[in-house]
């Protein structure tokens, strides 16, 4: 088991004409250490600084010396309780690196330590191969206090001001990746709170992120830093607002993805080393999102900024199996209610998106009465309303005697008229609906600001062979292939994995007969820089179908929507057979589903047919690219 170097500062003390002290400083330096002996016995080396030991030169010696000590497999850990303080940037290095136009800066007993110098500090605690990790409770901004709560904050003096050559970051280089991992115990412009919390021996006054953060540790010390870190801040909103805690960098796969004094294990549960067992220190894994209890309950970590748009009916799967449904997105997180178990109160669970819930489509309904079908997909608004003028999908039926039309916004028609004299051709208009709404829903797929976005290009190339060079979208977004007199256009489709890791992906393709399979590219893993053929690299034939004569003006669309996962999806949502009312069928058609859910996770209850990981599909994300084949 490799040491844990830890340097603890706390400071409540600071020298006249600063501001007030403060009284929980030293409590979380003690409950760090503590904190840390208990899930890693016999491996910390701790080194404390507290109040007027605390100066500037002794925490950069410390990082330097003590932390320096840190070699290949060691944690190199900086925790600092103190105060923070920011001052205005003025040097073109200070500006061109500071968005903000502000510098921060720790405050030790005797005055300053810009971030710059402090980044500068870690990255050479990291240079004989550490894992560095700091962790600041303090603030960088604006500092009032709140219902009596001390804030961790100092105005600058103005004696302060540190020389412009010091400690400037390195701008030369290409390479800005961070060094270190940040756990910070607020935003940028947030303060960071002390306050009376419950100790062992009874109430003491604590920085909120320390007791939160140590807290979490305790609980589960094979946890890694962003679950840490998620329970932390949900600990911290419960007990204060206006406060919410950063970890940076935050990729997933990264160092975030390691735990604090743990092993390389990156997975829940106890971490195999303390139970004898080798971990995989290469698995990367799907980064899940995290399910957490917030101020307001169970919460996932996701929401309308990262492209949920679905409400009630979303649903995550837990690595254990254990469902979550969604009762509310809000902005940067969604509140669920866990379905049919209970999670242990202050836990943390990894979950993935397995069920996404389908936004209606409006439906204008123009002509004799006709009920609409009960259906999650749709919803009906009167003509000429907002909500019709707002609606993302609109569907208009316009019935005319016993037709039915099914119109598009602009008035074009969707598909060909519809006989509506009977009860069943009232179910086979309901029917078409529903099935129009499917195909859109995953045509349209998107997973929002997804980490996985662009890390996988479908390429569309002409001929048999698949030389040359990829096909372009014109200026409508489409690639246009054309017949050479009645011989009709061949490609090849090729999926090109550009980022680090292996990904899964299923390409799925669609048509304007409003049918969807995945027949091209079924789903199966790509690795970093391999590519995959649709059709196994055979050529595709783009041809008219056979209701449309081969002749000038003639045309056909087709979308491929290309869906990429860290870990196998349930493909069954994705095939929909066209739209073919008239037709003989033989089998089952897929039809939209009836909770109005698009499925993602794979079905239970046959084991070959159960994901690798436990984790589910973990993060995706989806692209289309449409195709359009004309006869000049």
């Amino acid at each position: 088991m490799k040491t844990v170097y830890a340097l603890l500062v706390g400071i409540n003390e600071y020298r006249a004409g600063m501001r007030a002290d403060l009284r929980g400083c030293l409590n979380d330096v003690a409950a760090a250490r503590a904190a840390l002996e208990a899930v890693a016995p016999g491996r910390i080396r701790a080194r404390v600084l507290t109040d007027g030991a605390a100066t500037a030169a002794a925490v950069e010696e410390g990082i330097l010396g003590h932390l320096g000590q840190a070699g290949p497999g060691d944690t190199a850990l900086l925790w600092f309780s103190g105060h923070g303080t920011e001052y205005p940037a003025v040097t073109p290095d200070e500006l061109l690196i500071e968005p903000t136009g502000w510098c921060q800066a720790l405050v030790c007993a005797d005055g300053p330590l810009p971030d710059k110098r402090l980044g500068a500090l870690l990255a050479g605690a990291a240079a004989g191969r550490a894992r560095v990790v700091a962790v600041l409770d303090c603030c960088f901004s604006g500092g009032a206090s709140r219902e009596g709560w001390a804030s961790r904050m100092l105005p600058p003096l103005e004696s302060w001001r540190p020389s412009p050559s010091v400690g400037s970051r390195d701008l030369t280089g290409p390479d800005r990746q961070s060094a270190h991992v940040l756990l910070a115990a607020s935003r940028s412009g947030q303060p960071a709170f002390e306050r009376p919390v419950e100790g062992p021996d009874g109430p003491v006054v604590q920085g909120v992120f320390s007791y939160a953060l140590t807290r979490a540790l305790r609980a589960a010390p094979w946890a890694t830093l962003r679950e840490l870190l998620a329970e932390a801040e949900a600990q911290v909103r419960r007990l204060v607002a206006g406060q919410q805690p950063v970890l940076f960098p935050a990729e997933p796969g990264g160092p975030a993805d390691r735990p604090l004094v743990g092993s390389e294990y990156r997975g829940l549960g106890p971490d195999p080393t303390l139970q004898g067992l080798d971990p995989d220190p290469t698995r990367q894994g799907p980064s899940p999102y995290l399910l957490r209890e917030g101020p307001e309950g169970w919460e996932v970590d996701c929401g309308r900024v990262h492209g949920l748009t679905g409400g009630a009916g979303t649903e995550f799967t837990a690595a254990g199996g254990g469902l979550v449904r969604a009762v509310a997105v809000r902005a940067d997180r969604t509140l669920v209610e866990p379905e049919g178990w209970a999670p242990d109160q202050g836990s943390v669970h990894a979950v993935s998106l397995s069920a996404l819930a389908m936004p209606p489509a409006a439906v204008v309904l123009d002509g004799a009465d006709v009920p609409l079908p009960a259906s999650p997909l749709l919803r009906e608004v009167a003509a000429g309303s907002a909500e019709e003028a707002s609606a993302g999908l609109l569907l208009r039926v316009e019935v005319r005697g016993e037709r039915a039309r099914v119109l598009r916004r602009d008035g074009s028609p969707y598909v060909a008229p519809l006989p509506l004299a009977t009860e069943a051709d009232a179910v086979r208009l309901g029917d078409c609906l529903t099935r129009l709404v499917h195909w859109h829903r995953i045509r349209d797929l998107g997973s929002g600001l997804s980490p996985l976005s662009g890390h996988v290009k479908v390429e569309v190339l002409p001929g048999e062979t698949g030389d040359g060079e990829p096909l372009l979208p014109d200026a409508n977004g489409e690639v246009v292939l054309a017949y050479a007199g009645t011989r009709e256009p061949r490609v090849t489709v090729r999926l090109r994995n550009t980022g680090p890791r292996p990904l899964w992906c299923v390409l799925v393709n669609l048509d304007d007969r409003f049918g969807a399979s995945t027949s091209l590219f079924p789903g199966e893993f790509i690795g970093p820089g391999m590519t995959g053929h649709a059709l196994d690299g055979q050529s595709l034939r783009l041809v008219l179908p056979a209701s449309r004569p081969v002749r000038p003006g003639a045309s056909a669309r087709d979308w491929l929507t290309l869906v990429v996962a860290e870990a196998e999806l349930n493909t069954v949502p994705f095939h929909l057979s066209r739209w073919e009312p008239d037709a003989v069928r033989t089998g089952t058609p897929r039809r939209a589903p009836a909770d109005g859910l698009l499925r993602l996770a794979l079905p239970r209850g046959d084991r070959d047919l159960l994901p690798a990981d436990p984790y589910g599909p973990g993060r995706w994300a989806a692209t289309t690219l449409a195709l359009r084949t004309v006869v000049p």
